[in-house]
């Protein structure tokens, strides 16, 4: 089984279970934070958005720096709706899973390096990095969509199974 085959239906289940979060963020609490020290429900779903993204570079490339020495640091988009959130994750979804139907097996065990100022933070094989700094970080911000939706008693979809609002 390749790569592909072997990743793809994971991929797809957590984007669909995503994009159901996503899509039920009120456009008026984008700015709600549950804590000062927190990110907003915003930032966080803009953080979703871009994150498929990240595939194709990792596919590509053996070394992405957040803050290139002498060049400009990487931000999060800033997309003001959900509607434009939820086309920007579309879109990213759509061109990672091109990337990964397309990725040679033999180029996933590659290592990937995530640096910050010439610094390296970590390094791993491809998937390995597809798995962590993609799969499980989103799910790891879902989650605190998740938490935020409930928080402001927006009814929170199932995701595996139903969730106690369905």
């Amino acid at each position: 089984m390749s790569y592909a085959e072997s990743i793809l239906p994971e991929f797809d289940q957590e984007m669909a279970s995503t994009r159901k979060v996503l899509e039920r963020i009120p456009d008026d609490r984008l700015d709600w934070r549950a804590h000062p020290k927190s990110n907003t429900i915003g930032w966080n779903a803009n953080h979703l958005a871009e994150m498929p993204e990240w595939v194709s570079g990792i596919l590509t490339t053996t070394v992405f720096d957040t803050a290139p020495p002498g060049g400009e640091p990487y931000k999060t988009p800033a997309l003001a709706t959900v509607r434009e959130i939820l086309e920007v994750f579309d879109r990213h979804v759509e061109s990672a899973r091109k990337a990964i139907a397309a990725a040679k097996d033999e180029d996933l065990g590659v290592e990937w390096t995530l640096a910050r100022a010439g610094e390296p933070l970590l390094k791993m094989p491809r998937e390995t990095v597809i798995r962590s700094l993609v799969l499980n970080h989103m799910i790891h911000h879902r989650a605190h969509l998740c938490v935020y939706l409930r928080l402001n008693d927006v009814p929170v979809p199932g995701m595996y199974g139903p969730s106690g609002d369905e």
